[in-house]
């Protein structure tokens, strides 16, 4: 699968596994999703790099008003940049959803 398919599936997986819909996705408006992308990018160039990046292990972007145990990083690279890719699309998504309703 190209990266985009696999960005697209997870996507999938996380509306119709998690129940991350569009409705659910609105109730973060203060940035999570974003810090969540972050985390697991971030976790993913400390795989990739084989070197510990300053804050990694304290998930500093993680988001305050989300449980740790949704923290599910992945030894594969790959795995990670999916996830957070998925999440900044589920941003985008609910970014232009609120501007279309206002």
């Amino acid at each position: 699968m190209t990266g985009i398919e696999l960005i697209a599936e997870e996507r999938q997986r996380q509306i119709e596994i998690e129940g991350w819909t569009a409705e659910h996705d609105a109730e973060h408006f203060m940035g999570e999703m974003i810090g969540a992308a972050i985390t697991y990018a971030g976790h993913a160039l400390e795989v990739v790099s084989c070197d510990e990046i300053e804050g990694s292990d304290s998930v500093e972007w993680w988001p305050e008003s989300w449980d740790k145990k949704w923290w599910k990083p992945s030894p594969d690279p790959i795995r990670n940049l999916v996830k957070a890719a998925a999440l900044i699309a589920a941003e985008i998504d609910r970014i232009q959803h609120q501007g279309a309703s206002q």
